[in-house]
């Protein structure tokens, strides 16, 4: 779902870099998918101040022209269920794909719906601040407290996950604020790590970096 206009997620500045560019990041490339929302473009700029080449690419770009190490699936405006056909080729990333993937709230949604999982309307809506608590680390949270703040804008969420999932992290209105494939490189956030709100955003973003 988009940020309203006005609200602090769509006029606050965007996080500061916790990480000086390195030498490694010069060279890598994490491009970012746009699924329509209007803060694509906070997520391509963490991490352009972390040190990565970066483009912001549609969600219809055929996979075979895909040259990124990495790519982050943005969120935006399609609901999961009714809308999904307006994700792209987000399904072909998947699916063809090897290289490690972070999907952000509909990107999230739509990487457990692909793999059998379910996501739909919200129980409990969440905007705003939201205490997050850490279940399993795994790479993404590791070294971050067990429970901090982020912010969320979305009504709806997965509902059920499958086997091949791990539950990372949830909040006290969302079962799965966090997930991580158990055999691939792929990774689901439902919460916004690009707002500067977002308390650790930059070193969850650091972390997803370290695995392309």
């Amino acid at each position: 779902m988009d940020f309203p206009s006005g609200s602090l997620f769509y006029d606050a500045p965007v996080m500061l870099p916790l990480y000086p560019s390195l030498p490694l990041l010069e060279v890598m490339r994490i491009d970012v998918v746009d699924n329509g929302g209007q803060w694509t473009h906070r997520e391509w700029r963490v991490l352009r101040y972390l040190g990565l080449e970066c483009d912001i690419i549609p969600n219809t770009t055929p996979v075979e022209q895909i040259v990124a190490d990495g790519l982050v699936l943005s969120g935006g405006a399609p609901r999961i269920g009714s809308e999904s056909s307006r994700l792209g080729n987000t399904g072909d990333f998947l699916d063809s794909l090897k290289i490690p993937l972070l999907g952000i709230c509909v990107g999230c949604q739509f990487i457990a719906e692909h793999f059998g999982g379910l996501a739909g309307p919200a129980s409990i809506p969440e905007y705003g601040e939201t205490r997050l608590v850490v279940d399993e680390p795994g790479v993404l949270f590791k070294g971050l407290p067990s429970e901090f703040t982020v912010w969320e804008s979305h009504n709806d969420e997965i509902k059920e996950l499958t086997d091949d999932f791990v539950v990372l992290a949830h909040s006290k209105d969302c079962a799965y604020q966090a997930i991580k494939h158990k055999d691939r490189p792929i990774w689901g956030v439902q919460f916004h790590p690009e707002v500067e709100h977002t308390e650790h955003g930059s070193e969850i973003f650091h972390r997803f970096i370290e695995q392309c």
